[in-house]
């Protein structure tokens, strides 16, 4: 059987996770990239949410690659279910220095590093906070003093909360007032419209070197339909549809053939 990246005029699966990432820059995108651009401008705290599978880390991933590292100290936090001493002391770390034992001493190290990356080194610490929707009321109570910086008259870091939307409601609480009062860029990654759904498809093809018609008009309603606008949802009823259309031989991919997918996908 022919493989299916060649019936399909594909030089690789631009549907899967692989090296070769196949970014597609719609509206949403060039919105959280020019968010992103202004808080780290400005710095301080900074919050990005979205429902899963909406483009949050890709997005976030794609802007880090465009900051010039020696200009830049990125911190990324993926344990968001730390305590707060685990949190200060995996900042240390992270910031270069010895964590101790006290939560006392390991704030003055970690205060101590961001100003030495401020003023010696003249870079901004950029810390991210993945999962923020995970993270426990006493760090996020606790962040607002660790980044104070001369009585909380200067922006010495980026502090980047991302996570899905429950994390709003979390912050909305009373006992996080003083938190969200400090959020200066708050963006909220809505899902893609029908068209740009299908633009989002098949621009991932064309940048799969993909220069023919692989799915008919009804085929690509079907996916942004079933998809609701969510990307990888689109990127696995998508990868299902060509695995199903190239075991029945099918050049071009119909409606049906992505409704056995998506059957597929729900099960999966």
């Amino acid at each position: 059987m022919m493989d299916y990246t060649s019936r399909y005029g594909l030089e690789y699966n631009p549907f899967v996770k692989n090296t070769r990432e196949s970014l597609v820059e719609t509206s949403q995108y060039r919105e959280v990239s020019a968010r992103l651009n202004y808080l780290h401008q400005i710095k301080g705290f900074g919050l990005l949410t979205g429902d899963p599978g909406v483009g949050k880390t890709t997005s976030l991933r794609n802007w880090m690659k465009t900051l010039n590292e020696s200009a830049n100290k990125i911190i990324y936090v993926p344990l968001s279910t730390l305590t707060v001493l685990e949190f200060y002391r995996y900042l240390c770390y992270q910031l270069g220095s010895e964590p101790a034992y006290r939560k006392t001493e390991n704030f003055r190290i970690i205060q101590g590093s961001i100003e030495r990356l401020v003023m010696e080194k003249r870079m901004t610490p950029i810390i991210i906070l993945d999962e923020a929707n995970y993270l426990k009321s006493s760090t996020l109570n606790d962040l607002k003093i660790l980044f104070n910086f001369d009585m909380d008259s200067t922006n010495k870091a980026v502090v980047l909360l991302t996570g899905l939307p429950q994390v709003s409601s979390t912050l909305s609480m009373n006992m996080h007032e003083p938190l969200r009062q400090r959020i200066v860029m708050n963006y909220h990654i809505s899902a893609l419209s029908r068209e740009e759904s299908q633009v989002y498809l098949k621009d991932k093809m064309k940048r799969a070197g993909c220069r023919q018609e692989v799915f008919e008009r009804n085929a690509l309603e079907a996916i942004s339909n079933a998809s609701n606008g969510i990307p990888r949802m689109i990127d696995k009823i998508a990868n299902a549809s060509l695995l199903i259309g190239n075991q029945i031989n099918e050049n071009i991919i119909t409606a049906d053939t992505v409704m056995e997918a998506v059957n597929d996908s729900t099960i999966s």
